[in-house]
């Protein structure tokens, strides 16, 4: 059949067909030129020679040389394929590792924010089981010197000279000091050197002679005061009553470094300082303004207050001090009263004022526990500033009212009326209110309002989560309701 070639150039339908349909293998005569090869391939059988065969195919295969042009389009799409699709992989495996970076780096970060965590709530839970082993350490000393005291007194009253030899231990508490710096510290000093390093108190040139008189002389005075008047109150009255006197200092303290240090006003503090005045006048009052109670509370208020004058005094002189810096100090304050006040007990011994029998005949065993007793209070009030809070350093000591009630009532020498039982637990009051921060007001605002803010957003919570449930439902219905209000 022969087939008429249009104007066009195409022979027949399916050429028109393929090359409207952009068939990239179409050339022109395409249909005619297939089926002629397709009439020219004949078939032998096997065993049979067909050598003209193998040149028709070869001669009607010749025409499709002209397709290497057409087909190249092909090849070179193929080829953008590939290449496209290489950078696609090599894009998304370039991808795949940044954001295995990015994961693997938020990881990390994730992972030291937690550690953070953990060692800041490890270091918080050590602080306060510091502080806890602290404030019991404190109370049960001070109670045990207290009442180690009140039992000296029934066969040995010479409280000057206890006083002395109290002091006195207080040239161990640098090397007690220097034993735990050999104990904890990586890169160790020789003792002459760390004397040097803690004597800075007392100014860049260290400890001096004139600087010895001048600076240690004053503050072993109203030492060796504070801890008379303190025996001789609990000659007149009971531990409990002597302890919860001696808690006013805090007042004290405040009221003197309001006048002397300017420190700044707070009318909380103001009413601390009344409610241990009341205390202090309704103590006196508990025993119907009797004389010994009356002397006592003098005696008591009046070692509070020479306390109280030693801190300000060495806030204002010395300024605050590291724990050597405060061994280093109170070793000098015993090595002052062992050279300096040694000749008061004597003159007291020939006076006869206080005086015993033999050396032998001291009561050695309190003495030294009271002495040892005191010592572990002062040491242990200044490793509780390092390692703990110091607020529970304060509380530590009001504790010892308590402590010393129990004790009291135990050996049945206290019994408790209604007066003074209001005293101590309004001295002990005052006592706590004086350790509120200066920015007590401030915190507890902040603490009220975060809780207002944290009862607005459950409200609004607890108002939104039904609406969006009911709107949920009402667009599933088709519709859109608004709740009222």
């Amino acid at each position: 059949m022969d087939v008429k070639a249009a104007p066009n150039g195409v022979a027949t339908i399916e050429d028109r067909i393929l090359r409207i349909t952009g068939y990239y293998g179409y050339y022109p005569g395409y249909s005619s030129q297939k089926s002629t090869s397709r009439s020219s391939v004949t078939r032998c059988k096997p065993g049979a020679n067909c050598p003209s065969s193998h040149s028709g195919i070869s001669r009607q295969l010749s025409p499709l040389s002209v397709t290497e042009d057409s087909s190249a389009p092909i090849l070179e799409l193929q080829n953008r394929g590939s290449s496209g699709v290489c950078g696609h992989r090599v894009e998304r495996q370039n991808r795949s590792a940044d954001d295995g970076t990015q994961t693997h780096s938020e990881n990390n970060s994730q992972e030291n924010r937690i550690k953070a965590h953990c060692l800041s709530c490890t270091s918080m839970v050590l602080k306060a089981i510091w502080g806890l082993l602290i404030i019991l350490s404190v109370s049960s000393s001070w109670v045990g010197t207290t009442q180690i005291v009140k039992i000296t007194y029934k066969n040995f009253y010479c409280p000057f000279f206890m006083t002395w030899f109290s002091t006195n231990w207080n040239i161990m508490f640098f090397p007690v000091y220097y034993s735990g710096h050999l104990a904890t510290a990586q890169e160790k000093q020789s003792p002459m050197k760390k004397f040097r390093e803690c004597s800075r108190i007392f100014g860049e040139d260290g400890l001096t002679l004139k600087l010895f008189l001048k600076r240690t002389a004053p503050f072993s005075i109203l030492w060796t005061l504070t801890n008379y008047l303190y025996l001789l109150a609990l000659k007149k009255l009971t531990a409990t009553d002597v302890s919860a006197l001696f808690c006013c200092n805090k007042a004290f303290v405040f009221l003197l470094s309001w006048i002397v240090l300017k420190d700044r006003f707070m009318g909380v503090r103001i009413v601390a300082a009344i409610m241990a005045i009341t205390g202090i006048v309704m103590m006196a009052y508990a025993d119907n303004f009797h004389a010994d109670s009356i002397i006592g509370v003098a005696f008591a208020v009046g070692s509070a207050s020479t306390s109280a004058l030693y801190k300000v005094l060495f806030k204002m002189f010395l300024g605050s001090a590291n724990f050597g810096e405060a061994a280093h100090f109170v070793s000098t304050l015993g090595f002052f009263n062992l050279i300096f006040i040694s000749f008061t007990p004597v003159i007291l011994y020939f006076t006869k004022v206080e005086h015993w029998s033999s050396f032998a005949a001291l009561p050695w065993g309190c003495l030294c526990g009271m002495a040892g007793l005191w010592l572990a209070f002062n040491i242990l009030v200044n490793v509780g500033v390092v390692l703990t809070y110091p607020i529970l350093i304060s509380i530590g000591t009001v504790l010892s009212v308590p402590g010393n009630a129990a004790v009291d009532l135990l050996k049945q020498e206290v019994i408790f009326n209604v007066v003074r039982l209001a005293a101590t637990i309004i001295i002990c009051i005052g006592f706590l209110l004086m350790l509120l921060p200066e920015e007590w007001d401030e915190i507890t605002l902040k603490f009220i309002n975060s809780l207002k803010e944290k009862k607005s957003e459950e409200h609004v919570d607890d108002v939104t989560d039904p609406s969006v449930h009911l709107r949920g439902r009402s667009r599933a219905n088709g519709t859109v309701s608004i709740p009222l209000a």
